[in-house]
């Protein structure tokens, strides 16, 4: 290979993690999901989405970092530099350094924070359906706690569904401007 190959570069390496990272969730947010919670009983989706999410959220937190540090600057007396130093220019500060961040700050949220208690809210409501020998999904009146609990879930799942928006969305912005320099 030439010493001046793009193999040596970071733009493949980050073009590559650009569309790793769409892909992986246009395909989880649009079809996995949706698929599953179409063809699974509510048990085995909650066991199947238990298991995808960490992998998931792992890997909107991960990309955006992986997106900085390959980051290929412009080349140039007057370009930007590449990596971090590239992604922290002034210039780059909105259609770069703003939607990995949103990208990385979101995925974290949903990894650290909201994952985590949607788990603890899903362990509260196997037990009280022990309790009431009614699922928390089933037609028909429920429990106070059930109810309460119910609510809960549905609060945290919301907020969770809409940072995986918001991810997606910045996604699609950091796409734009890096297709901007493409031309």
């Amino acid at each position: 290979m030439a010493e001046g190959s793009v193999v040596f570069s970071l733009a493949p390496y980050h073009i590559l993690s650009y569309g790793t990272l769409l892909g992986t969730q246009v395909f989880h947010t649009f079809i996995n999901s949706i698929t599953s919670f179409k063809v699974l009983e509510r048990p085995q989706f909650a066991i199947l989405q238990r298991a995808v999410f960490p992998k998931y959220f792992g890997i909107q937190t991960a990309g955006p970092v992986l997106l900085a540090l390959t980051y290929p600057g412009s080349s140039g007396a007057f370009g930007v530099a590449s990596s971090l130093t590239g992604v922290f220019h002034p210039s780059n500060r909105w259609g770069v350094l703003v939607p990995l961040g949103t990208i990385f700050a979101t995925g974290l949220l949903n990894l650290a924070y909201l994952l985590p208690e949607t788990n603890k809210i899903t362990a509260l409501r196997r037990q009280q359906e022990k309790k009431d020998s009614k699922a928390s999904y089933d037609a028909g009146s429920q429990s106070k706690d059930m109810l309460a609990l119910n609510k809960q879930f549905g609060q945290i799942h919301g907020i969770s569904s809409l940072a995986n928006l918001i991810t997606l969305i910045a996604t699609i912005v950091y796409g734009f401007n890096l297709a901007s320099r493409l031309e």
